[in-house]
């Protein structure tokens, strides 16, 4: 959820013609981090579950890829971006131990 708010706080500052080519992208693929974690989380079966986090993780992915793009586009925020990077890259860790603790609890049912 931070990353979400510290990015849209990162976009707001733009002009309008950055906003609509990269902003629109970055916001939409950040958005859908938190959104697919919620949603496998509220999934009854780990399948489902997995799945979501799998979309969460390439979400993850496109949002530095945007943040790169936009790195290479506006250089004076270059710390901020950096500083979201390196917090997605945590996350990216995080969600890939929760999906091995969810592969964890599929093998045990089988």
């Amino acid at each position: 959820m931070q990353v979400g708010k510290d990015t849209y706080n990162l976009d707001y500052k733009w002009d309008q013609f950055n906003k609509n080519r990269i902003g629109y992208q970055l916001i939409r693929s950040v958005d859908s981090i938190a959104a697919n974690i919620a949603e496998g989380y509220g999934r009854y079966h780990y399948k489902e579950q997995r799945q979501y986090c799998y979309k969460a993780r390439g979400s993850l992915s496109q949002t530095k890829t945007w943040l790169y793009k936009a790195n290479e586009r506006r250089k004076e925020d270059t710390i901020d971006i950096q500083e979201l990077v390196r917090v997605i890259n945590q996350l990216h860790i995080k969600l890939n131990a929760y999906i091995r603790y969810i592969d964890k609890r599929l093998n045990e049912k089988k």
